[in-house]
């Protein structure tokens, strides 16, 4: 159903992907968007080790949400900023994650899950304004889930 890396050589384990989910901050996002356009968005995420999906949040209404309502296959495109070695060169990371949107509605899992999303982004000594914010913030947001259906990794030595 998924295509083969072609460059077979450069691919990173699952482990090596999921450690890149963890540990990045952004990815793109992509959906089938209006009129059958693809429709890629920045956002932060968050990898749940527990059930294996990824987190995401967004607005009550708009494109991203009204794309995958009408479409729940998406893509989310995670890399890392790179790292030079000896010369001009970068050596990244990237993982291309394949999966299925979901909306989520349980309201306990979902603020104990912000608050693991939000930990990710917030210095470690602000479990309060955390707290705060996601009170303030919960009832104007989506909270969207991506089951995981296909992963891939690999190391890239842009010379």
């Amino acid at each position: 159903m998924f295509r083969k890396m072609r460059r077979f050589k450069q691919e990173i384990t699952r482990e090596e992907c999921i450690s890149v989910l963890k540990t990045q901050k952004r990815a793109v996002l992509s959906v089938i968007g209006d009129n059958g356009y693809p429709y890629g968005v920045p956002i932060n995420f968050y990898y749940n080790e527990s059930d294996g999906n990824i987190y995401f949040h967004c607005a009550m209404e708009g494109h991203k949400l009204d794309a995958i309502r009408n479409c729940d296959k998406v893509c989310l495109t995670v890399y890392t900023g790179g790292e030079r070695r000896g010369d001009w060169s970068y050596h990244v990371i990237s993982v291309v994650v394949f999966g299925k949107a979901f909306e989520v509605t349980d309201t306990e899992f979902i603020k104990t899950t912000v608050k693991k999303f939000a930990m990710k982004y917030y210095p470690p000594d602000a479990e309060a304004e955390v707290d705060g914010d996601i009170l303030k913030n919960m009832p104007r947001m989506k909270f969207i889930g991506i089951k995981i259906q296909h992963i891939t990794g690999k190391k890239v030595h842009e010379k």
